[in-house]
């Protein structure tokens, strides 16, 4: 039963209830792709798609409009022929030129139910394809007054021209892909922008933590040159160590680059945390002295070995007992570590310290790559580092509730779970 009013558009009379049924079917889906979907190249496809299948047609496509070359660039082809490849690397249309130039110069639907009679056809298209095209809709996509792009339809399935009901529907489509292109471009811009601020941020913190370095290191190096030349002995003897320092933290910072920056395999093997924890503390010793912190050690005596990369182990150990020494007080400082067995199989490692803590703020940063609540003392890679390795080694990391300094613990597998 057709539709009659003198109220209603002529192309929905004519559509049967058949099909205004599987067009609002189309729609629902559709309308729940764009909440579902957050990937735009995906979305486009899919709303090309199903533009295709309720239009009966063999092929779609989404052309987009690159404002800085005046031109229109295809980014979504599909059909069952032809190289849709080729048409995304090679074709590009200025504006007026083929149908979709055409109808996006006149700001209109353009049906085309013969393009053989249409001297407006860009037949390079098609040479370059490989592709036969009869009959083409081209609808223009604008959001806001701007032009977006063009949405295509080609050949209809069985013959013949496309139907009033057709260019409705896909002018209702276009509407909903230039919206679409255009929030998806927002959010990129915005990680984009946010990204690039992230890396100056990154870069200034990264520089001058290195120049610190090499400042210590140039110092030491010139004084013990200069006692070189005096033989000047006691000099010599008073600087190695803060020159020895100095290359310690160098290397140690290129090590946490590489950790956070290289996906990693870790070498796992039958690891005693115990013994780790004692040669991460013993590497750091001479610290120890230097700001008089006072270290207690405690562990379970029937405590299983850990399958683990040791010398990864050994640098996320490392990270958090340094992170500890930064934070405790000179001539007062105290750092506990604890070692004994988890829930489920597994072994965790804690290290407490008397600092100021974290603050609850900043709590869910503290393992994002870059953060840092050390200013221009801190990278931002130590605790970042350290959860990277606890994930490769199926364990966790964890930054314990308290209020008498930080606490974090370290949930690693024990080697009978692990294996």
């Amino acid at each position: 039963m057709s539709l009659s009013s003198e109220h209603t558009p002529q192309w929905l009379q004519e559509a049967s209830p058949e099909e205004m049924h599987h067009v609002i079917e189309t729609l629902y889906r559709v309308h729940g792709l764009v909440a579902a979907l957050t990937d735009m190249n995906v979305l486009l496809e899919r709303i090309s798609e199903e533009s295709r299948l309720l239009a009966c047609a063999e092929g779609a496509s989404v052309m987009l409009y690159d404002e800085e070359k005046d031109e229109l660039w295809f980014r979504v082809v599909l059909g069952e022929s032809g190289d849709r490849e080729i048409l995304k690397r090679e074709v590009r249309l200025k504006m007026g030129q083929g149908i979709a130039g055409a109808a996006a110069v006149d700001g209109k639907t353009i049906h085309v139910p013969d393009v053989d009679a249409d001297p407006r056809f860009f037949r390079d298209a098609d040479t370059a394809s490989s592709f036969h095209t009869r009959t083409i809709l081209a609808t223009p996509m604008f959001d806001r007054g701007k032009l977006v792009g063009v949405l295509e339809l080609v050949n209809k399935i069985g013959g013949g021209p496309f139907s009033l009901l057709d260019q409705h529907v896909i002018e209702m489509f276009s509407a909903l892909v230039a919206s679409t292109v255009v929030s998806a471009r927002m959010i990129e811009n915005e990680i984009r922008t946010e990204r690039l601020a992230a890396i100056g941020h990154a870069i200034a913190g990264l520089t001058h933590h290195i120049k610190n370095i090499l400042t210590g290191l140039t110092s030491s190096a010139e004084v013990i040159d200069m006692a070189l030349q005096n033989n000047d002995t006691e000099s010599i003897r008073k600087s190695w160590p803060i020159l020895g320092r100095s290359v310690k933290r160098i290397s140690n910072f290129v090590q946490d680059l590489l950790f956070v920056a290289k996906p990693a395999q870790p070498a796992l093997r039958a690891c005693h945390v115990h013994q780790v924890v004692t040669e991460a503390c013993e590497a750091m010793g001479d610290l120890f002295q230097r700001k008089n912190i006072s270290l207690q050690i405690h562990a379970d005596d029937d405590l299983p070995p850990v399958f683990a990369d040791q010398d990864a182990l050994l640098r996320c150990l490392m990270n958090l007992v340094g992170n500890a020494m930064d934070a405790v007080p000179e001539g007062c400082g105290r750092i506990d570590i604890t070692m004994k067995r988890h829930v489920e199989d597994s072994v965790e490692i804690m290290v407490a310290d008397n600092g100021p803590g974290v603050p609850r703020d900043v709590r869910d940063q503290i393992f994002d790559i870059f953060f840092s609540t050390k200013g221009g003392r801190g990278t931002g890679l130590g605790l970042a580092c350290s959860a990277k390795i606890a994930r490769e080694h199926k364990g966790k990391l964890l930054l314990l509730d308290g209020d008498d300094g930080a606490c974090f613990q370290l949930v690693l597998p024990a080697v009978h779970r692990a294996s």
